[in-house]
């Protein structure tokens, strides 16, 4: 089930820049986490429907960045760069994600992995700098669709992972993918 949020709630002072997106996931926090954290992971579900990544460079810690491209279905080549502010695994991830490293518009997220019995809860929470670049991400680039679209991936992912049981303890080096 995913929920969103509007940006109505007016007992957040962000309510009105942010969107949030939410997911429940069969498979166990810690697999979940691991999907979302390890680079050999990401490009096989990162993106909305039609959509592929090539990382550039990847290094999971705090201070640490993920930069790639995600490729759309027609053509156009989208360049992103996430730096990571705080790490708790399997519980949260804080990140700040852009065009580049000084990116000024880019936007924060705070990903919770909750534990619901066998399965997790995954709650991102993006609060944009300004109302007016929030509606543009909704309006132009569709980002409630695409955060849906990208949870949904994740979550058919790891279920291929857990019916294979495979990929998880494989390595990959200089943890650099394309």
């Amino acid at each position: 089930m995913t929920t969103t949020s509007s940006g109505d709630e007016p007992e957040h002072p962000t309510a009105d820049r942010e969107i949030v997106i939410s997911r429940t996931i069969s498979a166990p926090r810690e697999l979940v986490f691991e999907a979302y954290t390890q680079v050999r992971h990401l490009s096989r579900w990162w993106g909305p429907e039609g959509f592929s990544t090539t990382t550039r460079s990847f290094e999971f810690r705090v201070g640490g960045i993920w930069d790639f491209v995600m490729h759309g279905p027609d053509g156009t080549d989208y360049q992103e760069w996430i730096t990571w502010r705080e790490i708790v695994p399997p519980e949260r991830i804080a990140l700040l994600h852009g065009e580049s490293r000084d990116d000024p518009n880019a936007f924060e997220s705070v990903l919770a992995f909750e534990p619901v019995g066998d399965e997790t809860r995954i709650v991102m929470r993006t609060v944009f700098p300004t109302k007016e670049l929030r509606d543009e991400a909704v309006e132009k680039y569709h980002a409630i669709e695409g955060g849906e679209q990208t949870l949904g991936n994740l979550a058919a992912y790891v279920a291929e992972l857990t019916r294979n049981d495979t990929g998880r303890n494989e390595t990959t080096p200089n943890g650099a993918e394309s």
